[in-house]
């Protein structure tokens, strides 16, 4: 009697539940058990201001069932969310990467591999003679792709591939090339549009070409209008013989890339290697040239136009053509950095002998050379750090040479509250959100994973990262950011649940806030005409939590409030037909005191740190808080 008793309370209870969430929309908020009906109670709970609950922030609550919540919560509580992860990653909508396929190892036949993705190239086309193998449209527009290249091709003959529009589009792009076409004779790889637009791409060639014979690589338009992420070259064509490299348009246009070159084409024979175009207009381009050409006979290496107009950036040669024999190492318009950047020689040409040859040629500023080698050497130093502009922070936007544009700073991106007037014709930037889509895990499992630097090794157990591979870069350094110490009159947190956010928001603001996102992505990369503007609490001068998205398996937002902004929705319009296609929410930095001069802000609109204010958009899926007056 008792038990039905008990049954017949809880039906009545989960009954005036449920009608509580009838009109929330789905099956996961009309039952009260769920992640994503925890949450909205929460906000109820929470928040005081009486506004309609923001649709398009809730539904990045977790989409896990009840049962499916329970369960995952009893298995991160026991460390074992790993024993079950392909299916938890599906349930709760994360970001993990898919296991490679089956090795193709077996496969010895000319192929043309289109719409492939995740495979294993292990040991294919090994000794293969002459022949072609090409890789068109392979891994486009995937969000993970994966593959795997080891001893491919290894001591062929002859034997060509072809990478045509690989990778492309994608987010975090992680591909392995070990031992690629390592003791080949002849043929030739092409790499042509590889990762070009992707986002945090992660590429590896490890031996690549090693011991190889008269076989030629080339990168054209490798890597462009990327966003982060690193490419490693290490062993890259070591003991071999005539190998021949060239880098054409690599990296052009990316933001933040680094690329590690490391005993590259060490010990090699004759080797011949150009870069050409490489990281122009990129943003702070950070390259290392570690043992690069060291103990080599005859080598030729060329670069023009490297790194040319780009933001800052960084290079080290470290033991550069060391103990070379008969090197010639050319420079040509190398350096010429939008803002300027820094290069540094150690040991380079060091105990070369041959009649070595450098030539640097209207070669950037701010460079240091330690232990450079001169005995034996001609070094040659013509219209050495001749840049016709140099620009401080103070300079005006007007006074830039129109060939010192610099493109990584989208028109639009950012802009002075003036403009936020109607009638005003204005660029917008690319505001779509253009990483993975996630969700938020429940608290209830959140609390129960490691989040820290100093735990990486946990939380890679948690999601199977690989050691230095893509997903662990991506986790230190969203970490690295979340532990940062903040700036002056900035309070920060990293929220990766939606009850996390609210706390931030709140403990900042209060309970009686509002959150606002733009409404669409209408207008992106187009010129809007600003209709009516509404200034949030009449334009008053206010305090305002921005939480904007970091790269994680689970959504993770940095929440951050900077005191004196203004906060404004407006209109956005069609320039033609006048007709509404977007409603902006803008939010403009009055104290801009503390931001690098060499901020994109900056460089878009001139003057220096606290001289101006700067206005941007809130993009796609991010928000912005606020407090309701």
């Amino acid at each position: 009697m008792n038990k039905q008793l008990t049954l017949l309370c809880l039906f009545i209870l989960f009954s005036f539940l449920s009608v509580g969430f009838a009109g929330a929309g789905d099956a996961a908020e009309k039952n009260p058990f769920t992640p994503k009906a925890f949450a909205i109670r929460y906000w109820d709970k929470e928040i005081r201001s009486g506004l309609a609950k923001p649709q398009f922030l809730l539904s990045k609550a977790s989409p896990l069932n009840a049962a499916e919540a329970a369960a995952f919560v009893k298995l991160a509580s026991g460390n074992a969310l790993s024993t079950r992860l392909p299916e938890f990653c599906a349930a709760a909508k994360l970001l993990c990467f898919p296991e490679v396929g089956s090795s193709l190892e077996k496969h010895d036949k000319d192929a043309n591999f289109a719409v492939y993705r995740d495979k294993n190239f292990t040991n294919y086309g090994t000794g293969r003679p002459g022949g072609l193998d090409s890789f068109k449209n392979y891994s486009e527009g995937e969000n993970i792709p994966v593959n795997d290249f080891r001893r491919y091709s290894r001591d062929s003959a002859g034997h060509k591939d072809g990478f045509l529009s690989y990778g492309t589009s994608g987010n975090v792009v992680q591909q392995s090339f070990h031992t690629y076409a390592a003791g080949a004779t002849g043929g030739a790889g092409e790499f042509k549009r590889y990762a070009d637009e992707t986002n945090v791409p992660n590429l590896g060639f490890t031996s690549y070409s090693d011991n190889a014979n008269g076989r030629t690589q080339s990168f054209t338009s490798y890597s462009e209008n990327g966003n982060a992420g690193e490419q490693t070259f290490t062993s890259y064509g070591k003991n071999g013989n005539g190998p021949t490299n060239v880098f054409t348009s690599y990296g052009t246009e990316s933001n933040v890339v680094g690329s590690g070159f490391s005993n590259y084409v060490e010990t090699a024979n004759a080797a011949n290697d150009t870069f050409k175009g490489y990281g122009v207009d990129m943003n702070n381009p950070t390259n290392t040239f570690s043992n690069y050409a060291g103990g080599g006979n005859g080598a030729v290496e060329r670069f023009s136009s490297y790194r040319d107009k780009a933001n800052v950036g960084a290079d080290s040669f470290t033991s550069y053509a060391k103990s070379a024999n008969a090197a010639d190492i050319g420079f040509s318009n190398y350096g010429k950095s939008f803002n300027e950047g820094t290069d540094t020689f150690t040991s380079y040409a060091k105990s070369s002998d041959g009649e070595t040859k450098v030539g640097f040629t209207s070669y950037g500023v701010n460079n240091t050379f330690k232990d450079y080698e001169k005995k034996g050497t001609t070094v040659s130093f013509a219209r050495y750090t001749n840049i016709s502009t140099t620009l401080s922070a103070s300079a005006s936007a007007s006074s830039l040479s129109g060939s010192f544009v610099n493109k990584w700073v989208e028109p639009g991106k950012f802009f002075r509250e003036k403009m936020l007037k109607e009638g005003t014709v204005m660029p917008m930037p690319d505001i779509k959100d253009k990483l993975p889509e996630r969700s938020f895990l429940p608290r209830s499992i959140l609390s129960k994973l490691p989040f820290s630097v100093s735990k990486i090794d946990e939380l890679k157990q948690v999601f199977k990262a690989s050691d230095n591979g893509s997903m662990e870069k991506m986790m230190r350094d969203s970490l690295a950011e979340c532990e940062r110490a903040p700036s002056r009159g900035e309070t920060k947190r990293c929220v990766g649940s939606l009850e996390d956010m609210i706390d931030f928001a709140t403990s900042v603001l209060g309970r009686n806030v509002a959150v606002r996102t733009t409404q669409n992505v209408n207008g992106s990369k187009k010129s809007v005409v600003v209709g009516p503007v509404r200034g949030i609490n009449g334009g008053k001068v206010t305090q305002s939590v921005s939480c904007h998205q970091s790269l994680f398996p689970y959504l993770l937002y940095y929440c951050h409030a900077v005191p004196k902004v203004r906060v404004y929705e407006a209109d956005l319009l069609d320039p033609k037909t006048k007709v509404k296609i977007n409603r902006g929410v803008a939010i403009c930095h009055l104290d801009t005191s503390d931001w690098s001069p060499t901020h994109g802000a900056f460089i878009s609109l001139g003057s220096g740190p606290g001289r101006i204010e700067v206005c941007h958009w809130i993009f796609e899926n991010d928000v912005a808080w606020t407090i309701v007056k």
